[in-house]
């Protein structure tokens, strides 16, 4: 069997991505149906630490943040909480870091300068090694799985179709279409945008082409109840790898094995004490915090070789848009991606310049600052 109707575009992934580029091309008049195989922010969306930051060191990052950003302050459903990103940044990296800053602010991002000492009044950390750090108040973090089903729930308005529970199990080009063999029957569209998160590579196999997207899996630790003089923002630290930040009295954080990578599922428990070891080097005071096992949980980046998300045209496959591999960019890329997406489905220059995030830059070798993974 299938759908019933035509469509103009076929969305497979309702994450925070393809909810987002739903609304945006149900908005531009397209008929769009989004292919889910479990239910919407039911993959990575939903298990994210949900921050939304600016801090990047290219203007792509940088702007697609900030318009993002944007949006969500002014949605009721994503609630946004501007409770700022502090990162520390190491001596050694301190000088090319200020390039980003500077590049930040050039972009209208309100990224703060301060010594070690300054950050003090965000949080207690000791400073050994430490450059400088920096501040923007306006980064913070969301609902990611509220801010999902706002973008279902706008998408469904302007007529799109959600056929959860559906798993896309072939791909097909005939002539100037799409069929995509589903568990609901077949279903045909012009256009296709692959927003599957970590299993977009997979998406991208049943059509036969490579897509250098691979599932990694992150732990999210989560402490008991801890009294604290002020909430933390959210803390990076360049140097260990370790964020941590408030979520109510608690406190969550998390560091990358960058060896977890792969279809592993369930807690790592093992990566705790490692994690804990750096995070207590720079934090003393978290060995007062107790470990609530039953609030931690895991989930998938969708990580490609450069830790940049894949967005834009596939070269030399008709019809065929790539929103995926963020590498936990992507609750703070959403809002702005689903506008270029749109734009490039409707023949359109995007408002940001995709240049260095579209698939033709694995053909070249690859230049400038690498943006930072939280």
């Amino acid at each position: 069997m299938t759908t019933g109707m035509s469509w103009d575009v076929a969305v497979i992934g309702a994450g925070i991505i393809g909810a987002a580029c739903a609304w945006r091309l149900a908005e531009r008049g397209l008929k769009v149906v989004v292919l889910e195989q479990g239910s919407p922010a039911g993959g990575s969306t939903g298990k994210s630490a949900a921050g939304v930051r600016a801090q990047f060191t290219s203007a792509t990052n940088i702007l697609l943040s900030k318009h993002s950003i944007e949006e969500y302050a002014s949605m009721p459903e994503a609630g946004y909480h501007p409770g700022g990103y502090l990162l520390l940044v190491p001596e050694t990296q301190w000088p090319s870091y200020q390039v980003g800053v500077d590049l930040q602010q050039r972009l209208g991002v309100p990224t703060e300068r301060l010594t070690p000492t300054e950050a003090q009044v965000h949080a207690e950390f000791l400073p050994d090694g430490l450059g400088g750090c920096t501040y923007c108040g306006t980064d913070g973090h969301v609902d990611a799985h509220g801010l999902t089903m706002a973008y279902v729930n706008r998408a469904r308005a302007l007529g799109a179709r959600f056929l959860l529970d559906t798993r896309v199990t072939g791909i097909q080009r005939f002539s100037e279409t799409w069929q995509l063999t589903t568990s609901a029957g077949r279903v045909e569209a012009p256009l296709l945008v692959n927003s599957s998160g970590a299993w977009s590579g997979e998406v991208g196999a049943l059509a036969g082409l490579e897509i250098p997207v691979q599932p990694a899996r992150r732990m999210v630790f989560t402490t008991g109840p801890l009294k604290l003089p002020r909430p933390l923002p959210m803390i990076f630290d360049l140097e260990s790898g370790v964020w941590l930040r408030s979520e109510g009295e608690r406190i969550i954080l998390g560091r990358a094995d960058p060896a977890d990578v792969g279809w592993r599922e369930g807690m790592e428990w093992n990566w705790l004490e490692p994690t804990l070891e750096a995070a207590i080097t720079r934090f003393p005071w978290l060995e007062m915090a107790s470990l609530d096992r039953r609030a931690s949980w895991w989930g998938y980046y969708e990580v490609t070789p450069d830790h940049q998300a894949i967005v834009g045209q596939m070269p030399g496959v008709e019809g065929w848009l790539n929103a995926c591999g963020f590498s936990g960019h992507g609750v703070m890329h959403a809002a702005a991606i689903a506008r270029v997406i749109a734009q490039e489905a409707l023949g359109e220059t995007p408002f940001i310049d995709l240049s260095p995030l579209r698939f033709e830059r694995f053909e070249r070798v690859p230049q400038g600052l690498i943006d930072i993974q939280v």
